[in-house]
């Protein structure tokens, strides 16, 4: 569970920066390095990378979910939370091994029903994730998105793309 909350505002002189100088030897050349020290710990924070330009026609994720927050918001008075609290306490309860094999018993047979991919993906798209209540998404969408993930994360795999 994530609750957003507001960060503290410690004031100017915690965001000062110092610059530490590195002189010594590398491979027998004389380097003088400077880096840079943000009041952390004493951790030296590397120079952020310029982020990528978005191709034409490829997924950009929204930087807000849909209720408006940057991170997941689990409201504890919000009308899904008894759901969520239930799908996670039901799974807990359940999570060992005899109704696992009970279930691979009475679901492994594939028996029930036949349907093509598709009428599968439309049937999952009825489906609500009770785990997840801030997601608005249809799940085919999300199917989709996942599926254009893989095939942009790993082009060498054809073996892992559905098309």
């Amino acid at each position: 569970m994530t609750i957003v909350i507001e960060q503290p505002d410690y004031g100017v002189e915690v965001m000062e920066q110092k610059k530490l100088s590195y002189e010594g030897e590398e491979n027998g050349v004389e380097v003088e390095e400077e880096k840079e020290l943000v009041l952390d710990a004493g951790f030296v924070v590397p120079q952020p990378q310029p982020q990528p330009q978005p191709q034409p026609n490829s997924f950009v994720p929204p930087q807000i979910n849909s209720f408006g927050h940057t991170f997941r918001d689990y409201e504890a008075d919000g009308e899904r939370q008894p759901a969520v609290e239930n799908f996670y306490r039901t799974n807990h309860v359940y999570q060992c091994v005899d109704f696992v094999r009970k279930m691979r018993e009475d679901y492994g047979k594939l028996n029930r029903v036949e349907m093509s991919i598709w009428e599968c993906c439309e049937l999952l798209n009825e489906v609500v994730d009770e785990s997840d209540p801030d997601l608005d998404e249809p799940q085919i969408e999300h199917l989709l998105q996942t599926a254009e993930a893989i095939r942009k994360d790993y082009p060498d795999e054809d073996w892992l793309h559905l098309t």
